[in-house]
């Protein structure tokens, strides 16, 4: 499932692909579209959201779950990997939502469901 915006300038996650490493562990890879037009306008970071609101982050000091540190004008759009994102065993769902630096968060987020190998713009692999 994605949800969708009218607005072109938010961070608009387009396809999501989860990998499970085992004890809880996976990596996500998530393509973000966002028509960065360089330091002054460009998408940021995604997060893994839990159904609670719970942001997974790599470490407490990280504002994102996968931090992206420059833009990416000539490269739309763009896949960025995060590993070691621990889910709870419990957790089936989760949604992946990108963020930049003008518009914040209210882009096309994805719901992935963990427990099908695919779905509306995302894979599961186990």
């Amino acid at each position: 499932m994605q949800q969708e915006t009218n607005s072109l300038a938010d961070a608009n996650v387009e396809f999501v692909r989860a990998i499970y490493n085992g004890d809880n562990s996976w990596m996500f890879h998530v393509t973000v579209r966002h028509p960065d037009t360089g330091w002054e306008n460009y998408a940021d970071g995604w997060d893994v959201v839990l159904p609670d609101g719970t942001v997974i982050l790599p470490d407490a000091n990280s504002p994102f779950t996968r931090l992206l540190v420059h833009p990416h004008e000539t490269e739309q759009p763009f896949t960025r990997s995060q590993r070691g994102i621990i889910i709870p065993e419990a957790i089936t769902t989760v949604t992946v939502r990108g963020h930049d630096i003008v518009d914040g968060f209210g882009g096309q987020e994805v719901v992935v469901d963990l427990t099908q190998s695919t779905g509306t713009y995302y894979t599961v692999e186990r």
